[in-house]
């Protein structure tokens, strides 16, 4: 089956499944290749401003991965997971999305700057 896109984990979002139990990250990691392949607004939801988030329920405890999308390459869709937190009340924290969103400014930057470089 075709991936819907491929996904890229920046230092934030890979040191947040590094400190998790092994059961929860699993079970996190479950959840994204499952919404690679099919549509769930349960699973993977925009948010605002362009930051989508990685939702999962597991053993009573809220995850959220916030990532965004990058579509500079044609033939390439790729989501940039940026960071992970456990949802405590019903609305994402405003603070997480503008986390997600200077993760998101500083990628492009970083990427501009490389293509550049190999010019």
């Amino acid at each position: 089956m075709d991936k819907l896109f491929n996904i890229e984990f920046l230092e934030e979002a890979f040191e947040f499944l590094r400190n998790l139990d092994k059961k929860h990250h699993e079970k996190i990691l479950f959840n994204i290749r499952k919404a690679q392949i099919e549509q769930d607004p349960e699973l993977f939801s925009k948010l605002k401003d362009e930051i989508w988030e990685f939702r999962t329920l597991y053993q009573g405890l809220k995850y959220r991965l916030l990532a965004f999308w990058d579509k500079t390459d044609s033939a390439n869709t790729l989501v940039v997971a940026t960071h992970g937190f456990i949802k405590k009340r019903s609305n994402v924290p405003e603070n997480e999305i503008q986390k997600a969103k200077q993760l998101k400014m500083k990628y492009f930057e970083d990427k501009e700057k490389s293509k550049k470089k190999k010019r």
